[in-house]
């Protein structure tokens, strides 16, 4: 296993961008983490051991524990790639900046490495809310800027825009949900795949077809379905709260894909979407 923080994928806004940004491709997210210790012993324990990157957002309630997790790990700031989202409550130009100048405080940070939007903005506040996500990138206090659940329509509008571009589209994605129209039309617009719920929320960890896989080669349930999107190219963003499933989803960078898990994992598709679905928002 390449430790601490594994492989990365690079991170850019245009043809024309010049600066490296590299995202790791195994992350911890901690949506539903409870804020406060529950979270802060999470992020502090995946970072102690090898984890690089950890994804928040404001809608989650816990940066304030993410913040102090990095700075209680001894790390230095530079090592650990932090996202926060910006949530639809702030959506506009003006929101947008102020969204990330309140994310900052709650993580005691001078910046992030990547911003998202959570979710497409209403169409009449499109334009702005991106324009305005482009301003924090300018200001420096971003490094990156993306989008979240975004539909190919949605991305299609952001790209008409000067200025720098989405370099990431965080979706739900796992093999029971392979989206490959979506998946293709990302790619095709060169942005970069970030998976989130690749478990499934658990709900078919204990499928047969999966466990008899895993079985195949050597590794769980979980740790094959979060190295099937890595093998697709996608980042991945498991979420956990126990140490050892935090470490075990980290070794599925050890999980060594073949033909067979391919196509095995490829008959698992049946539509699911264990929460929300904003990129069929008009």
């Amino acid at each position: 296993m390449q430790l601490p923080g594994g492989p990365t994928i690079r991170l850019a806004h245009g043809q024309n961008s010049t600066e490296s940004i590299e995202i790791p491709i195994i992350g911890l997210g901690v949506y539903q983490s409870e804020p406060g210790k529950t979270t802060q012993a999470a992020v502090e324990y995946a970072l102690e051991i090898g984890y690089r990157h950890i994804d928040t957002a404001m809608s989650y309630r816990n940066e304030a524990s993410v913040g102090e997790a990095v700075r209680c790990s001894g790390l230095d700031r530079s090592e650990v790639f932090v996202t926060t989202k910006l949530w639809s409550s702030q959506h506009g130009y003006e929101g947008a900046i102020e969204g990330l100048e309140s994310s900052l405080s709650r993580l005691g940070f001078g910046y992030v490495d990547l911003y998202l939007i959570h979710a497409p903005p209403d169409p009449d506040r499109r334009a702005e809310t991106w324009r305005g996500m482009q301003k924090a990138l300018a200001l420096g206090m971003t490094r990156s800027i993306g989008v979240s659940n975004f539909g190919l329509h949605h991305l299609d509008e952001i790209l008409a825009l000067p200025g720098p571009r989405p370099c990431i589209n965080q979706i739900e994605i796992s093999p029971y949900l392979s989206r490959p129209s979506l998946v293709s039309g990302i790619i095709d617009r060169d942005i970069v795949i970030e998976a989130y719920s690749p478990l499934t929320k658990a709900i078919r960890l204990d499928d047969e077809r999966l466990q008899s896989e895993a079985d195949r080669l050597g590794c769980s349930a979980a740790q094959l379905l979060i190295a099937w999107g890595l093998d697709c190219g996608y980042v991945s963003i498991p979420k956990s709260v126990t140490p050892e499933r935090i470490k075990e989803n980290l070794s599925a960078l050890d999980v060594k894909m073949d033909e067979s898990a391919r196509q095995a994992l490829s008959k698992l598709e049946e539509g699911l979407v264990t929460g929300w679905d904003p990129t069929t928002n008009p």
